[in-house]
């Protein structure tokens, strides 16, 4: 058995959430030996060469950088064997080849943004909002085969609050997602670590998580309100919930909601022009308080009205 501190790791991840993780880890004193990420992409008017929120942040910290094109290139198979990992953790990386996830002594486990075994998937604090859940949180487990189906490790419930969008319960968890993994690696170390499997962790119906795509994000005005709602706060800020304005595309990044019979067919827009912008849904009204039309800035709905005409 090793001390938290002599517990080699290697770490893949890419964007700013698994940041919070792997800066997590470095604070707590981890021994994270390499730092796996995607290869730079072109960013930017210019197309420059754009590296990732993680390798940014471990170049800081003087953390070797691996960047294989391929996960099953012998070169990079070869190179991450080298740096003899006892772990590996993955936080928002794509699929590993078992050839990878394999190789360490104690396995590799990741951090997922839900209570595994509910919404496993890509976007699992999207679907947790747009499906009106008022608890989520954060868990890490071993990976096998199937995704997200390992067995779990440990978990951190965290509270949605009906303010919450995606914006902001994306914050909290990542923040979890750090302290829940360092509270693991010190559990790998000192032995105390019992693993549950999935289907032993829940008897409920479970739910999903799939990849977010453009038609996910249009408003059916037949839903009820409250469904419209929340489908708002889980697409918010990005990609953002939309509905067409004439022509165009209006995305809709914050409302609030009344039930009401009011008869009107579903979609139908009213407005005093001046306060208020709302749209008729099945069972009431949803007001759109936060506006951008397309070829238009974001801007709150008075500012809108000012220089909207029908």
């Amino acid at each position: 058995m090793r001390s938290f501190q002599e517990l080699r790791i290697v770490f893949f991840g890419t964007p700013d959430f698994a940041v919070a993780s792997l800066g997590a880890l470095v604070e707590a004193g981890a021994n994270v030996v390499a730092v796996v990420t995607a290869p730079d992409k072109p960013a930017g008017r210019g197309q420059q060469l754009k590296p990732s929120a993680v390798k940014e942040y471990a170049l800081g910290k003087g953390l070797p950088v691996l960047q294989p094109e391929k996960l099953k290139a012998t070169d990079f198979i070869e190179e991450l064997k080298r740096y003899q990992a006892d772990l590996q953790v993955v936080v928002a990386f794509r699929m590993l080849p078992e050839v990878v996830w394999s190789m360490p002594p104690l396995g590799t486990i990741n951090v997922h943004a839900s209570l595994l075994p509910q919404y496993r998937g890509a976007a699992p604090i999207n679907w947790a909002i747009i499906n009106g859940e008022t608890e989520t949180g954060v868990t890490t487990f071993k990976l096998k085969h199937e995704i997200d189906t390992g067995n779990i490790l440990m978990q951190e419930r965290v509270a949605i609050l009906p303010e919450d969008n995606i914006g902001t319960l994306y914050e909290k968890l990542m923040q979890a997602g750090g302290a829940l993994l360092v509270r693991t690696v010190k559990g790998f170390a000192d032995g105390t670590l019992k693993e549950l499997p999935q289907q032993e962790a829940t008897t409920a119906e479970l739910k999903h998580a799939p990849k977010i795509f453009k038609e996910d994000t249009r408003i059916d005005w037949t839903k009820p309100v409250v469904e419209i709602h929340n489908l708002v706060r889980g697409m918010s800020p990005v990609p953002a919930a939309f509905t067409m304005l004439s022509d165009k595309f209006l995305k809709i990044y914050s409302s609030h909601y009344e039930h009401s019979a009011h008869g009107k067919e579903p979609g139908t827009l009213d407005t005093d022009g001046k306060t208020y912008f709302r749209f008729a849904a099945a069972d009431g009204w949803l007001y759109a308080d936060d506006v951008q039309l397309e070829g238009k800035k974001r801007m709150g709905v008075e500012d809108f009205l000012r220089g909207w005409r029908p």
